[in-house]
């Protein structure tokens, strides 16, 4: 047998709910800890005075009662434990666990005991049911009842709300009421906190964030007590987990972690913060007499203590509460400061990197131990590339995002994260992807000045000139150009058409066809070739050529690439990005001397690649590139018409348009012209239409204009 007994998933129940953890027994003691909330409870091996094996809802589980009173019940054993935890109580502690069985006959009378901090419901010596009384709330009476309340746990989905007993009458001791002595031993162990005697200390208007407002803390032996001017806070010194102490530039923040929370209506506070600035000092007197503040605090606390308003009362909450303060380790911001500026849910607050977690305040306050952590990832900014986010997911799935991080605290917060050896997400992803050289789209690999240089040369060397042929395929649909040289030609040649109409201003017969109503599809079909013929053409498109020397390497490539393997070799695990990044910090290291001996590598490679692209170029490999981009361009740019060919291509149009085939949806101006609507103008709607034939008159002309007929052959043809 070993020194050491380790179970998982092990229960312990608080309040209702089923938590988590881990139970040990050792040699000295019996340590067990809560997966949920990190805290630790150690029975001593000496105050071990019985334990018992009892068949439970989740299997088996073990009591524990020490010499102080105090019960310990945890669940979730095998029946197969049972020998190995009976040989090692009895080899190690010197207690015989023993089996006790419950009770499971479902009545609903027995007897109440009364066992240290256990109310223990026995039917026929076997007990039914254990209620701790630290759980009860409130404890009323009646005529023959005792009703017990109970503490609400927000995790419990369904939770004992209360308890009633009926107390026959008559069972008492002559001249006691038996339901007051009933009362009377719940309320003794209860947890009822009743404001009696006077308060050790009594702090005035504190600066509270959560809950939010100023409160006098009043402080007891046994439990701590806030005075607003509307909420009233007991919280029990049982209560409080841990204490932390945060400074950020002339400002403190005193935190208070609770289980279970303080409640406000339907609100629960998890955390208790306080404010101070640094310049604040008190003097402080404890209203206790020397002898009882040395034999209680020992060297911990004094009657008479001065200083800094935080000092003092994180000294006086550390001795009550006998918990350590936690306070920030090692890590240092970009600005220097112990916390990083950051956003959760939308609101602004500091999140402070712990030796053992992280912490955020204030609103809402976060604390996260690394036990519970599974991975973080480190995700681009949705708003900015000038911040980052960083997602913390814990090992129950629940995904905490801190948001607007600026870039300079990246590189501090990951070596923060990689020396903690937390998993991070996406450096898996990044090692999977290794060989490729276009994860540049990552955020981090925007910090270095050298990596952006060698991103663009790898550009230029491996595309061409893609981003020239990107931009003409802009260029070459231009709505805005073809409307202006529309209008310039529609302004030269309406020009002419208003020397028509001044030469026949007088005839009606050309005042006849303003007013007809000639067909919108003709206009339509007539405009298309016409903006087809008005589109530029495409500029030439650069033809890489693959028989083409490679250009030579910068002296930043050249030593990249000489010492990648030592980097590999120095860093294991390291991603393709992260060597780029790590590289840029070694190369602004290198001295002087070093970087001439590369810049010389790199002007000597300049040279060996000019003589050998001269050879290149003289042997026909670039005219022979040159020649195979003018064949693909003069296959893809259409040539351009002359006026005058378009002028011919034009005119089987008109003359399609004159009737010729029979169909009447086309019909020349000289048919139009011919056409009697002179009753129109008398009809009510005469005006409109005016305005619309003036409208289709334009049209008409623009038509003529694009079958480029001669002014002068139009009207020889009307005529």
């Amino acid at each position: 047998m070993g020194d050491t007994l380790e179970f998982t998933d092990i229960y312990q129940e608080m309040k209702g709910s089923w938590n988590e953890g881990r139970l040990r027994f050792s040699k000295q003691s019996i340590v067990y800890k809560s997966i949920k909330t990190g805290k630790v409870d150690t029975i001593s091996a000496p105050d071990l005075s019985l334990a018992q094996w009892r068949r439970v809802c989740l299997g088996h589980g073990i009591k524990l009662t020490t010499s102080t009173g105090h019960v310990y019940k945890y669940d979730g054993f095998k029946d197969s434990d049972l020998d190995s935890i009976t040989a090692f109580f009895k080899a190690n502690y010197k207690v015989e666990v023993v089996e006790r069985d419950m009770c499971v006959k479902g009545w609903n009378w027995g007897t109440a005991k009364f066992t240290g901090p256990l109310l223990s419901f026995d039917v026929t010596e076997s007990p039914a049911f254990e209620i701790p009384l630290s759980n009860v709330s409130q404890c009323a009476t009646g005529k023959n009842e005792v009703t017990l309340e109970f503490h609400q746990n927000d995790d419990a989905e369904v939770a004992l709300m209360e308890v009633r007993f009926y107390v026959p009458p008559g069972n008492g001791e002559e001249g006691n009421d038996p339901v007051e002595a009933f009362a009377q031993n719940v309320l003794s162990k209860a947890d009822v906190i009743q404001a009696t005697g006077d308060a050790v200390c009594i702090f005035k208007e504190l600066q509270c964030l959560t809950p939010r407002g100023r409160y006098d803390i009043r402080i007891y032996p046994s439990f701590l007590h806030l005075h607003g001017k509307t909420f009233d806070y007991k919280i029990p010194y049982t209560t409080v987990l841990r204490l932390f102490l945060l400074p950020h530039k002339e400002q403190m923040f005193f935190v208070i972690s609770l289980d279970p929370p303080i409640k406000q209506g339907q609100t629960r506070y998890h955390f208790l913060i306080l404010l101070f600035s640094k310049e604040e000092d008190i003097s402080l007197e404890l209203n206790m007499s020397e002898e009882e503040v040395e034999k209680r605090f020992e060297t911990k606390l004094t009657k008479h203590m001065s200083g800094s308003l935080y000092e003092v009362v994180s000294r006086v909450m550390k001795a009550l509460v006998n918990r350590k303060i936690t306070v920030p380790g090692n890590f240092q911001g970009h600005s220097g400061s112990q916390c990083i500026t950051c956003s959760y849910k939308a609101s602004s607050g500091l999140l402070y990197p712990l030796e053992r977690g992280f912490i955020y305040v204030h609103k809402p306050p976060v604390h996260l131990r690394f036990e519970e952590i599974s991975c973080v990832n480190f995700a681009r900014g949705t708003t900015t590339t000038r911040s980052f986010d960083f997602e913390i997911e814990t090992k129950q799935g629940t995904q905490y995002t801190f948001s607007s991080i600026e870039r300079e605290e990246y590189g501090k917060l990951f070596d923060f994260v990689n020396a903690k050896k937390l998993n991070i997400k996406n450096r898996g992803f990044k090692e999977g992807m290794k060989g490729k050289d276009d994860m540049s789209d990552s955020d981090e690999d925007q910090h270095d000045a050298y990596l952006e240089r060698m991103k663009e040369e790898g550009k230029i060397r491996e595309e061409g000139g893609s981003d020239e042929s990107e931009g003409d395929s802009d260029e070459s649909f231009n709505p805005g150009e073809e409307l202006d040289d529309v209008a310039e030609e529609f302004d030269s040649n309406a020009s002419g058409s208003d020397s028509e109409d001044e030469s026949g201003g007088g005839s009606d017969e050309e005042a006849k066809p303003k007013k007809s109503k000639p067909k919108k599809e003709p206009a339509k079909k007539a405009r298309a070739p016409r903006e087809k013929k008005e589109r530029k053409p495409r500029r030439e498109k650069k033809v890489k050529d693959a028989g083409a020397p490679k250009r030579p390497m910068s002296a930043y490539m050249l030593w990249l690439n000489a010492s990648r393997e030592r980097i590999k070799s120095e860093f294991p695990g390291i991603s393709v990005t992260e060597i780029s990044k790590k590289a840029g910090e070694m190369w602004k290291q290198l001295g002087k001397d070093k970087k001439e001996e590369w810049d010389k590598k790199a002007e000597e490679a300049k040279r060996n690649y000019e003589k050998v692209m001269k050879e290149y170029r003289e042997s026909g490999g670039g005219a022979a590139a040159a020649s195979s981009a003018g064949a693909s361009s003069s296959k893809k740019e259409p040539k351009k018409k002359s006026p005058a060919k378009a002028n011919d291509k034009k005119k089987p149009v008109e003359k399609e348009r004159g009737g010729g085939g029979g169909n009447d949806s086309f019909k020349s101006r000289e048919f139009i012209s011919s056409e009697d609507s002179s009753d129109n103008d008398d009809s009510d709607g005469g005006k409109k239409k005016k305005k619309k034939n003036r409208k289709r008159r334009h049209s008409d002309e623009e038509e003529e204009e694009i079958a480029s007929t001669p002014p002068s052959s139009a009207e020889s043809g009307s005529d």
